[in-house]
């Protein structure tokens, strides 16, 4: 399948012009259009909002590539934004995680990122997640970066959920871990504190550095985008939001008939 490049820049590029990006989930085409309407330079395609708005599923671990990479192929073709997409694990070892790489790369998604948990996988922000060894997904991070075909083009993110299980020292060492394995960026979940964010902030200060945010029940407390950019945050994701909004505007228009 040939590569498909739509955009005009590239992650890396969308990075450093706009210093920082605020990335809202776009969970299907329609609402892919109205983030670009809404003036973002880019966005990201979520595992939890997909599984929710697909198959009314919880995030733990119930669909993978082919269900996944099928919904994204609509998303994507809707706007030409750079696009940010959950692999979740990889969706098994460092080979399932190849092909994952090359599924998307040839789809023309721009960026992905992987995540360190054992499945089955809880959501990032929940209790109860068990990560695998850190060379696990020092394999997974070497395979992906090995199978794609353009590394200026295609970026690789890699997220540690170690924060909950191991602690934020640990979480950072795991980051930094993943870095020297060649990840483009990294993202650590789950930080607790505006204290942990500044910590995780320091430790990779002029790296692209991401985390996610809930507006509640989240682990990691509000912080306005500017702050985080100024803690050294480059991507900061909103899993939740847009989804969790059009259901209550989906429960007052039922509601209202």
């Amino acid at each position: 399948m040939p590569l498909i490049r739509r955009h005009k820049l590239t992650w890396k590029q969308v990075l450093k012009k706009h210093g920082y990006l605020q990335l809202p989930v776009a969970h299907d085409a329609l609402t892919a259009k109205l983030i670009k309407l809404a003036g973002f330079p880019a966005y990201q395609v979520g595992g939890f909002a997909l599984e929710g708005s697909l198959y009314g599923y919880p995030d733990a671990d119930l669909t993978h590539l082919g269900e996944k990479s099928a919904a994204v192929a609509r998303i994507i073709q809707a706007v030409d934004l750079p696009v940010l997409v959950d692999v979740d694990d990889g969706y098994g070892d460092a080979k399932n995680v190849v092909r994952t790489v090359e599924t998307y790369e040839a789809m023309g998604v721009d960026a992905i990122f992987i995540e360190d948990q054992r499945p089955p996988k809880e959501c990032g922000h929940m209790s109860g997640k068990v990560v695998v060894p850190a060379k696990s997904m020092v394999n997974k991070i070497q395979a992906a970066c090995a199978a794609r075909q353009n590394p200026e083009a295609f970026f690789i993110l890699a997220r540690t959920d170690s924060r909950q299980p191991e602690g934020i020292d640990a979480a950072i060492d795991r980051a930094g871990e993943y870095r020297k394995a060649g990840a483009d960026g990294v993202y650590i979940e789950g930080p607790t504190s505006e204290k942990e964010l500044r910590a995780v902030g320091k430790a990779f200060k002029g790296f692209p550095l991401a985390t996610s945010i809930l507006e509640r029940g989240g682990a990691t407390p509000w912080v306005a985008p500017s702050e985080m950019h100024k803690i050294g945050f480059t991507m900061i994701l909103y899993p939740a939001t847009v989804l969790f909004r059009a259901t209550r505007a989906i429960q007052a228009a039922l509601d209202a008939l």
